[in-house]
């Protein structure tokens, strides 16, 4: 009986290191780990379904569905653009070039809050280009932002000739000027081979824009990149701000999208009610 005994207590022992073995703290372990992969996978499925866009204005529903034929006819009716997936499908070929990316700080009880601020200029090198400015806590938030912002901003870019019109258009159509800040920019047109002779910033905007030919001039404290960038963005926008003899013919006024497509927009309105 004494023998007996400490082979049941060694028994009881090994029992309970099993039951430890098959479950216990190392089941729920093992249970952890695999929720984990499983939620890592569903993420991972979660990315394919952003990629269906699904227009939430007007403009979107018409531009979608193919009634929209050219960003031109937005611009003519000055139509504002919400969605930056109504610029990606007409203007596919964009190059996004990251301007700067700068922290700035806020002074909290707590301490001192740290964001980014990034700058990003957009343009298909063929007479569109867009500005955008975001702040995030993370650089790559930041610079996801200004991209979708400047897709937004998108501007048509007035082209000309410096003398005889020959060939493709290569230089602003007259001189023009932006401000921000303290800084002023000045876009002067410039002969054919001549190049862009510009400060570092603002050659990258006006290579984006599809300007090979200009001279410029800056005043201010060109140093604040922000500035400077913003005042070459609003130079460019002005090449359209103002009306020359060749833009004197006889305008023929015509339907606005929104009005021109009224019964389509209802009855996809209906639809949408329905279900």
């Amino acid at each position: 009986m004494a023998d007996a005994a400490p082979a049941d207590s060694r028994g009881g022992r090994g029992e309970r290191g099993e039951r430890g073995e098959r479950g216990g703290r190392g089941g729920f372990g093992r249970g952890r780990g695999r929720g984990r992969g499983g939620r890592g996978r569903g993420r991972g499925r979660r990315d394919d379904g952003e990629q269906a866009w699904v227009p939430v204005t007007k403009l979107g529903r018409l531009v979608r569905d193919g009634k929209i034929k050219s960003i031109e006819q937005v611009y003519l009716f000055s139509l504002p653009i919400k969605e930056y997936q109504i610029v990606d499908i007409f203007l596919p070929k964009l190059k996004d070039e990251v301007m700067k990316i700068t922290p700035v700080q806020k002074q909290t009880r707590a301490g001192q809050r740290t964001r980014f601020k990034a700058f990003v200029a957009i343009g298909d090198s063929d007479g569109h280009v867009g500005l955008g400015v975001k702040c995030a806590k993370e650089v790559a938030s930041a610079i996801r932002g200004a991209i979708i912002l400047a897709k937004l901003s998108v501007i048509p870019v007035r082209r000309g000739y410096w003398g005889s019109k020959l060939g493709e258009p290569h230089t602003v159509p007259s001189k023009v000027t932006g401000k921000c800040g303290s800084v002023t920019c000045r876009i002067v047109p410039a002969p054919r081979g001549t190049g862009i002779v510009a400060a570092p910033t603002p050659k990258k905007i006006l290579s984006l824009a599809g300007i090979s030919d200009c001279y410029t001039t800056s005043r201010g404290s060109t140093k604040t990149l922000g500035n400077f960038v913003k005042a070459a963005f609003i130079a460019i926008g002005n090449t359209y701000s103002f009306l020359t003899p060749d833009l004197w013919a006889e305008t023929v006024f015509t339907k606005d999208p929104y009005q021109e497509f009224t019964d389509y927009l209802a009855k996809a309105a209906e639809k949408k009610t329905k279900f």
